[in-house]
């Protein structure tokens, strides 16, 4: 293993039968909040089925599995939505789960979502247990699934496929492999724009490794080209992407920029977000909301410095810093920004650690409670605002 590498790496079996734990409490979190969104929405007279696959960006997903790209929604006052918006892995996966299976391509979309959650659950105590041990990462997981937004884990959304692939791929740098690392950054690529998160983290690692090589001969026998071509593939997914939708519309390595245009997506510093905390303050109810998207924020930094202070690995840091800036500094629809930094899974460790350091009796109170009540949000908030 290269100088990230800490622990040796179990064999598959040992790997299934350390995780189970983290597994089987992940599985358990989110059948208590779909029991609960099921049981909401029989009080309200709707359908859990269509808010977690046949709503917002799943019928986008879904749309272009079945016709490809091109179809667009031009609104009266001007904008274009176009669905050249929404990478292609999922929309690929729904395809050929729709064409293997008798399933509609929404619900191949709900299948794929379900298995890339516990892949991702799965990576997420790996990289975690890698750096910190099994109770931290069963606890991250833990965290994880019981997240307020948590419920977009079990939607036909992309967020548990892109994070699925991000913490194999952080995992696979860690451990040293690095074309792996590559090939499911790329992939990862292919499935969000922050992809880029994913790719920052490889290369960060690799070049670090190389430059520490020359310092000191590696003791893996790891040689330089695995490191490199690790490096080449990664941006191969969203880099090609972009191509395409550059030639697709004309404008070149803009183009996907346009699209993004047509949303009103875009990277503007956080300067629109500033001001749509600015504006909640102009009466008080709004105000609340206001100081609660302030907390919020604040919260979501200090994560991260802690993050800074406790030492997490290079990849881990520059993949949870780009992932965090690129979802509070983006131009998007606001109430979209919890979802956004669903796969910044590395800002919990803090928190993991903590739990793990508890009686487990604490520890074990805590994510109940934690858990009960992202049931309890995630049906109210699929039964109203939702996830845009």
């Amino acid at each position: 293993m290269n100088d990230l590498a800490r622990r040796t790496t179990p064999s598959p079996t040992g790997a299934v039968r350390r995780a189970a734990p983290a597994l089987v409490g992940y599985v358990a979190v989110r059948a208590l909040g779909l029991v609960t969104l099921a049981l909401w929405c029989a009080a309200r007279g709707t359908s859990p089925h269509t808010l977690l696959a046949a709503r917002w960006d799943s019928l986008w997903y879904a749309r272009v599995a079945a016709l490809g790209y091109g179809y667009e929604v031009r609104l009266p006052n001007g904008d274009v939505h176009s669905s050249l918006a929404f990478f292609p892995l999922l929309p690929w996966l729904e395809r050929f789960g729709a064409a293997v299976t008798p399933l509609s391509y929404a619900d191949a979309g709900l299948t794929v979502a379900t298995l890339a959650s516990l892949a991702a659950a799965w990576g997420i105590f790996a990289v975690a247990d890698h750096v910190y041990g099994r109770r931290t990462g069963v606890c991250l997981v833990l965290l994880w699934a019981a997240l307020p937004v948590g419920i977009v884990q079990s939607m036909a959304y992309s967020e548990s496929l892109f994070t699925a692939l991000a913490a194999w791929s952080l995992y696979a740098v860690l451990t040293g492999r690095w074309v792996t690392a590559g090939v499911l950054a790329s992939l990862a690529g292919l499935t969000r724009p922050v992809g880029a998160a994913v790719v920052a983290a490889v290369w960060t690692a690799a070049v670090t490794s190389l430059l520490h090589d020359r310092c000191t001969p590696p003791a893996d026998g790891v040689p330089w080209v695995r490191r490199a071509l690790g490096m080449l593939i990664a941006p191969l997914g969203a880099a090609g992407y972009v191509l395409w939708v550059g030639r697709r519309t004309g404008r070149g390595p803009f183009g996907y920029l346009d699209v993004q245009a047509g949303w009103h997506n875009g990277f503007d510093g956080g300067y629109a977000f500033a001001r749509f905390i600015a504006g909640k303050f102009t009466s008080f109810p709004a105000a609340l909301a206001g100081l609660g998207l302030i907390i919020g924020v604040v919260l979501v930094i200090w994560l991260y410095v802690v993050c800074l202070r406790q030492g997490q690995p290079l990849p881990l840091l520059v993949y949870t810093g780009v992932v965090t800036a690129l979802a509070l500094c983006a131009s998007s629809y606001f109430g979209s920004k919890p979802r956004l930094l669903l796969p910044a899974f590395p800002l919990l460790l803090p928190l993991a650690r903590a739990l793990a350091r508890a009686r487990p009796s604490r520890s074990a109170a805590v994510l109940g409670g934690v858990a009960v009540a992202s049931a309890v949000y995630g049906a109210f908030w699929l039964n109203g605002s939702g996830p845009p």
